[in-house]
Formats: structure tokens, sequence, C-alpha cells
């Protein structure tokens, strides 16, 4: 469809005061050009490629917001998995990669790089078990690297032996990065179901389908759709998923408008535009706040898990109505510590780790931004973990949990991250014993529904 004027206008006058923005410009790189048996030609290959590529990333994505009045809060880059080029290093020069990867983002101005992942969901290489025992180190020791590792899949099953290896992991980075709360758990994320062209952070990478170079945009807009559903007042809910399919309309339209200036300005293909609503911890742009719009008095309460799927279904409908390119995650986030509602609700006794699990089987991804207490076993993080891919499996959809266990935090004490970031309660965990189910190691088979040749 051509784009109207008019059309971005309206959508800019609309979101003015209802922090509607473009959450993410992500450029994609493929490093597949860049294997070598020394780490160091490596290393230098990287650098090079990432600094002639993204050099004017974030200078042109500021003029293309400024020109047309539209933010764009994040400009990222995603790399090609990590594992799949460069599988035959050993977890000490995998750790060298990763702070290369950090330099090299530096020197270009983003603020976080994806890609320092590893795709395990019928098995692994002997250089992803490498990548994955590096993992805690290359994040304490790093600023802006992201890791995720998919341990599952409608096709695959779950991968329990990746599931158990991701939970020691998880713990591992919680610890080594202590001093800071644990930030370390808050860039590290373990998928099923991962998308290839997913632009937000921590769960993006240059999936090996992907072009040499891609620009994947992920919108937002939690406010602007809150908004609407107040302005449209005791509607039923078929009326209710019409405000809500039209809002979404008019920002993706707005959000590939801006994504196709940033391609074309940078010289590369336009990849996807992710219509997931991301929250933020500014007030008035949260999930929760949504649901209670709707009628319910908190998020956490009886029917909130039907409020997330009308939403959710809504932003999908209005959204590709809009876009060709519909991709990534596409749906509403439900992070813990980034929305302001859900962490009132956390605080307040109305949401628990179980309600939002329920709730992950109607949203675009999973359990995020999970604060938990800091002894909270292994083998806990490994059944949470199991049961988000027990979801997305079933459902053939894109679960992940990126849960931190807050090293010596304990229930209700908080730890705060700053930025997008936000602040996280940490959440009660059942402490009822799983040892005997998830060390049971090997894979979950894939469901009947994988079987759809």
């Amino acid at each position: 469809m051509p784009y109207q004027f008019e059309e971005i206008l309206e959508t800019v006058r609309m979101t003015a005061v209802e922090h509607f923005d473009i959450r993410t410009v992500t450029l994609g790189i493929s490093l597949r050009d860049c294997a070598d048996r020394d780490v160091n030609v490596v290393c230098q290959k990287i650098y090079d490629k990432i600094t002639r590529i993204a050099e004017n990333h974030v200078n042109i994505a500021k003029e293309v917001e400024t020109r047309f009045g539209i933010a764009i809060a994040n400009k990222r880059i995603a790399v090609t998995p990590i594992s799949i080029p460069f599988d035959n290093f050993t977890r000490d020069e995998y750790v060298k990669i990763a702070k290369t990867l950090d330099r090299v983002a530096e020197k270009v101005g983003v603020d976080f790089l994806g890609g320092f992942s590893a795709l395990v969901q019928k098995g692994f290489t002997n250089g992803e078990k490498e990548l994955i025992q590096a993992i805690p180190q290359a994040l304490a020791e790093t600023k802006r690297v992201c890791s995720s590792v998919n341990v599952a899949s409608t096709r695959a099953g779950i991968n329990m032996d990746a599931v158990n290896l991701m939970s020691r992991q998880v713990k591992e980075t919680a610890r080594l990065s202590a001093k800071d709360n644990s930030i370390g758990c808050a860039k590290l994320v373990v998928f099923c179901n991962v998308p290839e062209d997913n632009p937000f952070i921590a769960g993006a990478f240059h999936g090996v389908s992907e072009p040499e170079t891609a620009l994947n945009i992920g919108i937002s807009g939690p406010g602007v759709v809150l908004q609407a559903i107040k302005e449209a007042g005791n509607v039923d809910f078929g009326q209710l998923a019409e405000t809500i399919k039209k809002v979404a309309f008019k920002i993706t339209r707005a959000g590939e408008l801006i994504g196709r200036k940033v391609a074309e300005a940078l010289n590369v293909n336009f990849g996807i535009v992710d219509i997931s609503l991301a929250p933020t911890p500014a007030e008035g742009d949260s999930i929760a706040d949504i649901i209670q719009a709707m009628g319910l008095e908190s998020v956490g309460a009886p029917g909130s898990t039907a409020a997330l799927a009308l939403l959710n279904d809504a932003v999908k409908k209005g959204g590709s109505m809009a876009s060709s390119y519909v991709g990534g995650m596409s749906g509403s986030f439900i992070p813990v510590s980034e929305d302001a509602g859900m962490i009132r609700a956390v605080q307040n006794g109305n949401l628990s780790l179980e309600k939002l699990e329920a709730m992950t089987s109607v949203c675009s991804v999973g359990l995020d931004m999970i604060a938990v207490p800091g002894d909270t076993s292994e083998e806990t993080i490994a059944a949470i973990i199991a049961d988000e891919c027990a979801i997305g499996i079933i459902n053939d959809k894109t679960t992940a949990v990126r849960i931190i266990p807050a090293y010596n935090k304990k229930v209700g004490e908080m730890v705060d991250y700053g930025g997008l970031l936000g602040s996280a309660p940490i959440m009660e965990v059942r402490k009822l014993k799983t040892n005997n189910f998830v060390l049971r190691g090997g894979r979950i088979p894939a469901p009947i529904r994988s079987l759809t040749n």
C-alpha cells in the first residue's frame, strides 16, 4: 500500500504524549564470511566488517527520527549466531570474540549487540557446548553483548540436557555479575521456537536464512493503545478488538515507513516489522495498565489471560494488515521489570509467577525479566524453562525465559537496572523439589502436531 503523509502526521499527532516510539532499529549482519581457524584473524574480520557496515547506523537513525518526528528509542545490531561460523573454537576463544563484539558495538555507538547465540534444540556440536560454557564470563566481562540459546522447538521437542546446562549458566551468570544485581542475566534469554528475524534484545540474532544484511524494526505503543481503549469506553469485546486493530494498523504503518527510510539510507535490505507492544517503566506505557483499562482491577486477576489474548490477537490482525513484512515475535510483551503496572501488581501481591506463566500461553514471548531469589536452585530454574518450552512446543509459538536469580536477594527486595531494563521486585518461587524430573536428561519428544507434512 502507498503511504499517505496525512496518515503519518495523524499518527504523530495521536502519539505526541502517549509514549509511541520505534522501540528499535536493529541492523542484522552476517558473519559467516568471517570464519578462520585463527581466533585473532576472526576477531579482526568481525571488527572490520561490523565497523564498515554499521558505522553510520546510529547517525542515520537519528536523522530519520528528527525528520519524521517519531523517536527511535534504540539503535542495535544483531549478528549470525556466533556458534555457527566459529564452531571450531574453545570457551576462552569465544570469550575473546565476545569482547571484540563489545568493542565494535561501542565503536559504532549501539547500546546492545545480539547474537552470542546457539541453536541446540536437537543436540550440541562441540563448538556449541564451548560457547554455552563461555556465556557467563562473556556477559560478565562485556557491557553490550547479549546472548540467547534455543533449547526446544515444535519440530524437535525439548532438549532437557540443554535446559539443564542453561540453568547452570544462568546461575553462574548471576554470580559473576553479582556486584551489579546480577545484570548479566538481563542479557541472557533461553528460547523455544526462536525466530530468526527478531529485532528485540536480548534475543536478537541474524538468522542463517537471512540475507547479508537486513534492517528489522521493533515498534511499540502500549500508551497509544491504552488511550484508545480509554476513549472507546464501555464497548463490547468486538468493538474493543476493532479499536485495538485500528491503532495497531496506524503505528505499524508509521513504523514501516521509518524502517524503510533507515534501510534505504544504510543501503541494506529492509527486513520485517515486529509489531510487538513493548512496555517501558514510564507511567502510562504499560501492558498491565491496558489489561486494567479493559475492566479488571489489576493484572493477575481472573480474566487477565483472556484480556491479554484479545489484545495480542487484535494487535497482530491490525499490524498484519498494515505491512506485508510482519515478523519477529509480534504481539505483546509482559516483562515484569520493564512495566510499571506489572511491578505494582507484584508488589501488591496480585501477580504470581504461576499466573504469569499462564499468561505466556497467549502473549508474544514468555517469562521476561523475572527476578527471583538468589538461592533458587538450578533444578528449579530448569523446570521453569521446561514449562515455558512445553507451552511453546504444544502451541507452536515462541516462548522464552529471561530470569534473574539475583545474587543474595530475597523475596520482597528490589533490583534496579535503570533505563529500559527498569527495576524488578524479587518474586516468590515454589520450593518444591524438581530434581528427579529435570535430571532425567535426554529429549522430551516433539508433539504430534509437529507431523504437519
